[in-house]
Parts: structure tokens; sequence; C-alpha cells
């Protein structure tokens, strides 16, 4: 591939659209891109060589938030319930209070 030139397009890892998206080329520092403009938002930033950011978790924070749920007791044991099953008798409806609709689905 031959090296970019001023507006040209290439692909690099947007920090707002947080993905791979085209950019076109705005400054050149040398033979490589310096600043990028995404085309699908529009903003301006360092060329990244389509490298996505490292993430922002600070070992320090994770340590001490580890520290505190090995300190934490165990959750209660939430003991079973017991309910008993309940009977229901079955209830007879005389013929002449069934609804004709209910009849017809009967027979079906």
């Amino acid at each position: 591939m031959s090296e970019p030139r001023l507006g040209d397009i290439i692909d690099d890892f947007c920090i707002k659209c947080k993905r791979l998206t085209n950019h076109q080329v705005v400054s050149m520092l040398g033979p490589e891109p310096a600043k990028v403009r995404c085309r699908t938002c529009y903003s301006d930033h360092d060329y990244r060589h389509e490298q996505a950011p490292p993430p922002k978790v600070d070992p320090r924070k994770a340590a001490l938030f580890n520290a505190v749920l090995e300190k934490m007791p165990p959750p209660p044991e939430v003991p079973a319930l017991d309910i008993p099953a309940i009977d229901v008798p079955a209830v007879e409806i005389p013929a002449a209070e069934v609804p004709a609709k209910a009849k017809r689905k009967a027979k079906a």
C-alpha cells in the first residue's frame, strides 16, 4: 500500500464513535498521518494506528474493591419454604348455566 497523503481515507479507531471507522487524513507529520477526521461523526483526533485506547481500569481501585469483598461475610442461607399442597374440590356446573359458546368448544 502506498503512503497516505492529505485528504486520503484511512481506517482508524474513533474515540467518539468507539469503533473502527473511515477517517480522512487532516495533517501529516513526516510520512505518517498525525491528525484524522472521522467521516461518521466528524470529530478530529490523533491518528491511533487502528488501536483502541486501553481500558480505564485503575488497578488500585480494583485491589481495594477485591479486599472489601474478601472481608464480607458469606450470604445467609435461605431456608426452603414448606408450603402444603391445597386440594381444590372439583365443582360441577349444571348444563343450563354453561354458555352456548363453551358447549361448542367442549364438543370440538
